[in-house]
C-alpha cells in the first residue's frame, strides 16, 4: 500500500531532475537564465520554456490510462513549474507560465488548476521581489536545520539569511493551499498528491510529511541543477574576458611602435648608460615572459603590483622625469588574491588618456587597503581629467574600465563595487572594493 503511494512521489523527484537538466542542456535558456533585468519579450520567452516542459507533466498525467497511471501522477508538476517560473522571473512570467501549464488540465476537466497555478507564480513573483539580492534565490537549500544555521551563523546579514527560511515557509504553504483546494473541492476539480485512499483511509503524519518534503525537493533540485549551468556560464564568460584582457595587452603594448620605442631607448643608453640600458632590457624581458606565459584567473597582488612596476619603469625611462609612480600598499594585502591583469588596464589609461596630454606630465598612485575582509584598490592619476559627459558611460564605454569591470561583475556578481572619480584639470581615479578570495575559490561563480 504505501509503495503505491511512494512511487508516485520518487517518480516526482526523478522527472523534475530531468526536466531541468533537458532545460539546462539548451544555450538560449542558459542565456535566460543568466539576466537578472528582462524586457517583456524576454519574460514571455522564459514563461513559454518552462510551460512547454511543466505543462507536458501536466499533459502525460492526464492521457495517461495504463495500469501504471498513478505512477504519471508523480510527472505533473504544474504548481513547482509555475512557482520556480515566478521565482526566477517575476510577476509576468510566474504568471503566464501558471495560465500555460494549467491548460491542459483546464480542457481535461479540472478548472481550479488554472487560478491556482496563476495564483501560485504571481506568489513567486512576490517571494523574488523579497530577496534581497536575486543571487539569494540560487543559494536556496531544501534542508530546515542548514537555514538556521545559517541563519545563527550569518548574524552579519539576517536579512540574506531570514529570506531562505520565508523561501522555505513559502513553498511549504503553496503545498498546503493545494492540498486545502483538493480537500474542499476534491480531486475532480484540482490534482494533488495525498496520502490518504480507500486502501489508507488513516495515514501516518509522515505520508504528509513526505508530500510536503517531495515539494520542497522539486522546487530546490532545478534551482540546483540551473545555478550549476549559470556557474559554468560565467566560467565560460570569465575566461573569454581574461583571454580578452590579455589580447588588449598584448595590443596595446607589444605592438611594433611600442617595441620601436623601447628598443630604440635602450640603443641610445648603451653608450650612455649601460646599466641602465641592461636594467631596461630585463624590465622588458619580464613584460614579455608574464603577457605571453599561460595565466591564471587569480593571482597575488604582489605579483600584480610586480608587473605594473616592470611595465612602469619602461615607461618612466621612456617618458623621464614627466612619468612619476607611487605606491602606498597594505602589507596585509600583498598576499590577496586579485583577478589576473585587473591593474594593467587601468595604469595603461592613466598614461594614455590622463598624462600623454599634459606638457609637464604627472604622477600615478596605487594605493590598496585591506577593510574587514575586504580589498581596496584606488588607481589615480593627476592627468588632464574626463569630462562629466563621458564619466557617466565610462563603464560602459572605456575600453579598459569597462574590461575591468565586467570581468569583476563576471567573478563577484554583486559583490564588489566599482566606480570612478574625475575632475577636468585635476586627475581621474578609479575605486575598487571586491570580497576576500581564497585559493580554493571557484572563479565564475559569484562570491557570497
Amino acid at each position: 500500500m504505501w509503495e503505491t503511494f511512494a512511487i508516485p512521489l520518487l517518480v516526482k523527484l526523478a522527472v523534475v531532475a530531468a526536466m531541468a537538466s533537458v532545460l539546462a542542456r539548451s544555450n538560449r535558456f542558459k542565456v535566460a537564465l543568466m539576466r537578472e533585468s528582462r524586457t517583456l519579450g524576454q519574460r514571455l520567452a522564459l514563461a513559454a520554456w518552462l510551460a512547454v516542459v511543466f505543462g507536458g507533466g501536466v499533459a502525460a498525467r492526464l492521457l495517461s490510462r495504463s495500469a501504471y497511471a498513478g505512477a504519471y501522477h508523480g510527472a505533473d508538476l504544474g504548481l513547482e513549474g509555475s512557482l520556480l517560473a515566478g521565482v526566477i522571473g517575476g510577476y509576468v512570467p510566474g504568471l503566464a507560465a501558471g495560465i500555460l501549464i494549467s491548460l491542459p488540465a483546464v480542457f481535461l476537466g479540472e478548472p481550479l488548476t488554472l487560478p491556482m497555478l496563476a495564483g501560485i507564480g504571481v506568489f513567486g513573483g512576490l517571494l523574488r521581489d523579497c530577496a534581497p539580492d536575486p543571487e539569494e534565490i540560487w543559494r536556496f537549500s531544501p534542508f530546515f536545520d542548514l537555514n538556521i544555521y545559517r541563519f545563527f551563523k550569518e548574524s552579519a546579514n539576517h536579512r540574506r539569511t531570514a529570506f531562505h527560511l520565508v523561501m522555505f515557509a513559502s513553498i511549504l504553504f503553496a503545498e498546503f493551499l493545494r492540498q486545502m483546494l483538493g480537500g474542499v473541492f476534491g480531486p475532480q476539480q484540482i490534482f494533488f498528491l495525498t496520502p490518504k485512499s480507500e486502501a489508507i483511509p488513516h495515514p501516518h503524519p509522515l505520508g504528509y510529511a513526505a508530500v510536503y518534503a517531495a515539494t520542497l525537493f522539486a522546487v530546490a533540485i532545478p534551482l540546483k541543477i540551473w545555478n550549476n549551468a549559470r556557474n559554468e556560464r560565467k566560467l565560460e564568460e570569465q575566461d573569454r574576458l581574461l583571454a580578452e584582457a590579455r589580447l588588449a595587452a598584448l595590443t596595446s603594448q607589444i605592438n611594433p611602435h611600442f617595441l620601436f620605442n623601447t628598443l630604440n631607448s635602450v640603443s641610445s643608453l648603451i653608450r650612455t648608460d649601460p646599466n641602465q640600458a641592461r636594467l631596461m632590457v630585463f624590465r622588458l624581458s619580464q613584460v614579455l615572459r608574464r603577457l605571453l606565459r599561460k595565466h591564471e584567473n587569480l593571482s597575488a597582488l604582489r605579483d600584480e603590483l610586480s608587473f605594473i612596476e616592470d611595465y612602469l619603469s619602461i615607461e618612466v625611462v621612456r617618458f623621464g622625469d614627466k612619468l612619476r609612480f607611487e605606491k602606498d600598499v597594505a602589507e596585509d594585502t600583498l598576499d590577496m588574491l586579485a583577478p589576473s591583469m585587473l591593474l594593467q588596464p587601468l595604469v595603461e589609461n592613466c598614461i594614455k588618456h590622463g598624462l600623454s596630454g599634459k606638457v609637464e606630465g604627472g604622477t600615478i598612485r596605487i594605493r590598496t587597503r585591506r577593510v574587514a575582509s575586504r580589498l581596496q584598490l584606488v588607481v589615480e592619476d593627476d592627468g588632464v581629467g574626463i569630462p562629466e559627459s563621458k564619466l557617466a558611460t565610462l563603464l560602459d564605454r572605456g575600453i579598459g574600465v569597462s574590461n575591468v569591470n565586467e570581468r569583476l561583475k563576471v567573478l563577484f556578481g554583486s559583490e564588489y563595487r566599482m566606480w570612478v572619480d574625475s575632475r577636468v584639470g585635476e586627475g581621474t581615479r578609479v575605486h575598487i572594493e571586491m570580497p576576500e578570495l581564497e585559493a580554493g575559490d571557484a572563479v565564475g561563480a559569484p562570491v557570497g
